[in-house]
């Protein structure tokens, strides 16, 4: 692995990189290899849990990955004052540009970054996994607007508890009470996950808000011509599916499978290889998909 620090476009910020190659002997530095792949990691998380899935990656595709801290977290710079979806699109173009990238892989508000930047960024192809994409209003019953107060108020576990019910992106605990979701937050704060998603959850709280600001209409995406795959997991919520069905019937450009057996978290789940492999598939569907990815040439999408 290989670590490097950006500049941000409006000149007033920097964004920690990570770079991993398939192979030793490549020139050193974030642009020697052309044709790369960003990966953009969803809220309250840093790139790290991403590692091994970029790892698993770039064995596939034999192209370098990079992972980078969206910011507010790890070596990046905090989230400005003015944060937006387009703080987040101006930054992932300027990590394109960096690694000269061509290829995004994106999870959850990562996903939501990624098709925000396919409206205006030039980007060869997308996949994403559960995007938290708000069409039509559809994530607003999610926004619980105690949870910025319980921020502000330094109530982090009433906050958190409040996030993952609204989302429900936690699997079966997210249907838990709150009091309940209250007392695992305490416990989970003593590990190094869960007091690391404690720190992040004003992040969270400014992400949500973006997503919802930029609430868009099936229209807005119809000048997406970058090839996009929408994947969204077996036992992901179903809003995730809901969306990505309407954007794959609406935009030519935009393909929806659904990958069984998979929760929200697949892409940071150790020892998950599959949705690497989906996602080296449909990135090699030009026709240099090697011989290693000879099984079935893709799910059945749901179109």
């Amino acid at each position: 692995m290989e670590t490097w620090t950006i500049r941000t476009d409006d000149g007033e910020g920097h964004l920690e990189l990570h770079t991993f190659r398939p192979a030793p002997g490549k020139q050193p530095g974030p642009a020697a290899a052309p044709g790369g792949v960003v990966v953009v990691h969803g809220t309250l998380v840093t790139d790290a849990l991403y590692h091994s899935f970029a790892r698993t990656l770039g064995r596939l595709l034999g192209r370098p990955v990079h992972c980078y801290n969206r910011r507010g977290r790890a070596g990046s710079s905090p989230q400005p004052p003015e944060y937006s979806a387009a703080t987040e699109v101006d930054d992932l173009a300027a990590v394109l540009r960096h690694t000269a990238s061509t290829d995004v892989v994106a999870h959850s508000y990562g996903g939501f970054v990624a098709l925000q930047a396919a409206r205006s960024v030039p980007i060869r192809r997308v996949v994403t996994y559960d995007a938290a994409v708000s069409l039509a209003g559809n994530l607003t019953s999610r926004w619980r607007p105690e949870l910025e107060r319980s921020v502000a108020a330094g109530e982090l576990d009433h906050a958190w508890a409040l996030l993952v019910q609204g989302l429900e992106t936690a699997g079966p605990v997210s249907k838990l009470p709150l009091g309940a979701l209250r007392m695992l937050s305490i416990l989970s704060a003593r590990t190094t996950l869960g007091a690391q998603m404690r720190e992040l959850l004003p992040t969270a709280v400014a992400e949500m808000r973006a997503v919802l600001d930029a609430d868009a209409e099936l229209a807005d995406f119809a000048r997406v011509t970058t090839p996009t795959l929408m994947l969204t997991g077996g036992w992901s919520p179903d809003y995730f599916a809901d969306t990505g069905k309407q954007l794959a019937a609406a935009v030519p450009a935009i393909e929806f499978a659904g990958v069984p057996g998979q929760l929200h978290e697949g892409p940071i789940r150790p020892g998950n290889r599959r949705l690497a492999l989906v996602a080296a598939r449909f990135l090699l569907d030009d026709g240099d998909r090697p011989a290693r990815l000879g099984v079935r040439r893709r799910l059945r999408l749901g179109r």
